[in-house]
């Protein structure tokens, strides 16, 4: 079961004075990025949640995230660590496509930034089965690969950094290490309440 993430963009901007503008920003986004993670599972979870990744080489689920720019999720979806990370996307935004049926087309179209294991071509024909207008809306765009000209060691990838920021997060979460819950919903559960965590203590911080 998948879970939508929206941050309530109709409350007021904070300014970088520290004052409130008291402007109201669009609920649309325009860059949504995802990624996928695998993760081993504890002795305690079912038959059902279990697959083996032989790309990973992990026995466990799969943790499909949709992230926005700050890093904090607009969906999130659980599955066997079998299931491709493609089907994991389609299955992801399946799930909330009430959110792309009710955006305008009058506004630009919603960026999906993805890694090169996604196949473009699978995903459209797939989501056009479920909801025809789906490309009129978003679109997909895979990110280029990092240049390390005069560079050593780990080179972030553009924009990628800021999902890969959001996995390092949940792994700071003990009980995000491995899958220690029994079923799927129970482990989309878990990445939910750790998000939530986080965004409550961006919003106690003072400004």
């Amino acid at each position: 079961m998948a879970s939508r993430w929206r941050i309530d963009r109709v409350n007021a901007q904070i300014a970088p004075t520290g004052t409130r503008t008291g402007k109201k920003k669009s609920p649309w986004t325009t860059l949504i990025i995802i990624d996928s993670q695998a993760v081993k599972n504890t002795c305690n979870a079912s038959i059902d949640s279990k697959g083996y990744c032989f790309y990973k080489a992990t026995n466990g689920i799969k943790r499909h995230l949709a992230v926005d720019t700050l890093g904090f999720p607009f969906f999130t979806h659980c599955t066997p660590a079998n299931v491709s990370d493609d089907v994991g996307l389609v299955e992801m935004l399946t799930l909330n496509m009430d959110y792309f049926r009710a955006k305008p087309v009058t506004i630009p179209k919603i960026t999906i930034l993805l890694d090169r294991g996604y196949h473009i071509n699978f995903l459209i024909r797939k989501l056009e089965q479920i909801y025809p207008q789906i490309m009129t809306k978003i679109r997909f765009e895979l990110s280029r690969k990092p240049s390390k000209q005069k560079k050593s060691g780990f080179v972030p990838v553009t924009a990628r950094w800021v999902i890969e920021r959001s996995n390092a997060w949940m792994e700071r979460c003990k009980s995000l290490v491995k899958n220690f819950e029994r079923t799927l919903t129970h482990a989309v559960t878990k990445i939910n309440l750790c998000f939530i965590r986080l965004m409550l203590k961006r919003l106690a911080s003072p400004p």
